[in-house]
């Protein structure tokens, strides 16, 4: 109990506390038209499966830098019904005494389904969005992260980054739009020694900056997350990579010449992969008892995902000041009373506002949070609160 103590004095005091005031959905998913107004750190959505309660949390994290809690693309987001592709989210949220309105959506005249980011009615880039406003989450989808896909813990660890370095989305696409160039040029015997050669040289600098800016953020949440935190245990991450290693051995200037010369000779030997950051994987373990999380029972699985993403969230009321907005997405009904319990208790420790979905209000209680009701009878989402009923 000691170091629950410890650990929750240790989170600063003074936070700036970054919470959605009210919430409008226009032709999204299954909503034709909502708003909803917030006034609680803590909200509670419940319905039945299929209502719109994911719909409703995958608006609230396309607020954000990225493709949001189910990573779709921007023409499979509008309402089917209309037959058209435009699309709106917005936000009125507040921020340390400031509000601002956030939004994001496809306009009707616009030459395709490309999604834009506004902030009080500006167009602006992803990354300033992501220094002001931050969202993490947990869907059914990722319980099984930890034997999952190498890319799937890929793509998981960059939304964690991208928390404290919303640059990192544009680094990570520069990326992978050059591997897919030089794979291309292999491909298709095109591609002079100067152009492929200038090509991994680009590579070279950008797939050191992303893998640096990955194993930074793991060493830190490694500190954080050590020791256990409301009953939810310690973890220790690991990222494992060739580029990892040569990072551990020397400078990046020297990682970067060793990426250039390793592509080169891998190419003229007729081999066209690259040792980076598309080829890395994480794992995870009990830093407790040394369980790895791929040999972990489903529970445990859960309670060591749940301790990353807390420990994330307490990483950025720490060094950012400002805690996420969470999104736990029928994340209740899975556990035990206890650990429902120690959730409930954990969240209000990060601070910050916290969104939950589920279907049986009676695993919720003990929370205080504000309920909003969503039904679908007829196929489009509609939400009531206890003001609605009155």
């Amino acid at each position: 109990m000691a170091v629950l103590t410890d650990i929750t004095r240790a989170l600063p005091d003074e936070q700036v506390h970054t919470r959605l005031a009210s919430l409008t959905i226009q032709d999204f998913r299954n909503y034709d038209g909502c708003r909803l107004e917030i006034d609680a750190p803590k909200v509670l959505l419940l319905g039945e499966n299929g209502s719109g309660k994911t719909n409703l949390m995958e608006a609230v994290s396309l607020l954000a830098p990225g493709r949001g809690l189910r990573r779709a693309k921007a023409e499979h987001l509008p309402r089917q019904t209309t037959g058209r592709a435009d699309w709106a989210v917005s936000a009125r949220v507040t921020s340390g005494g400031e509000t601002v309105t956030l939004g994001t959506g496809v306009r009707a005249d616009s030459d395709g389904p490309r999604r834009v980011m506004r902030r009080d009615g500006e167009t602006v880039s992803q990354a300033e969005v992501g220094r002001l406003f931050s969202v993490s989450w947990l869907t059914p989808r990722m319980d099984g992260i930890f034997i999952d896909s190498p890319g799937a813990r890929r793509r998981f660890l960059d939304r964690l980054v991208i928390a404290f370095d919303p640059a990192h989305i544009g680094r990570t696409s520069r990326y992978e739009k050059m591997l897919r160039e030089r794979t291309t040029l292999l491909s298709e015997g095109r591609g002079d020694e100067a152009w492929l050669s200038a090509i991994e040289a680009s590579l070279a600098e950008s797939a050191v900056a992303v893998t640096a800016a990955r194993q930074s953020l793991i060493s830190d949440l490694n500190a954080e997350a050590a020791e256990g935190w409301f009953g939810f245990p310690g973890v220790a991450l690991r990222l494992d990579g060739t580029l990892e290693s040569w990072l551990e051995e020397g400078s990046a200037l020297a990682a970067e010449d060793r990426f250039i010369a390793d592509a080169r000779a891998r190419r003229v030997a007729g081999d066209p992969g690259l040792a980076g950051p598309h080829a890395s994987d994480m794992s995870a373990c009990n830093s407790q008892s040394g369980l790895s999380a791929s040999l972990a029972s489903t529970g445990q699985q859960k309670a060591l995902l749940i301790a990353v993403v807390l420990a994330h969230a307490r990483l950025q009321a720490r060094r950012l000041r400002r805690p996420p907005v969470l999104l736990l997405d029928d994340v209740v009904a899975h556990l035990d009373m206890a650990r429902r319990g120690a959730l409930f208790d954990a969240v209000d420790a990060v601070g910050g506002q916290t969104w939950f979905s589920g279907t049986d209000e009676d695993d919720f209680t003990g929370l205080e949070a504000q309920p909003v009701r969503i039904e679908a009878p007829d196929g489009t989402a509609r939400i009531t609160t206890p003001e609605d009923d009155q």
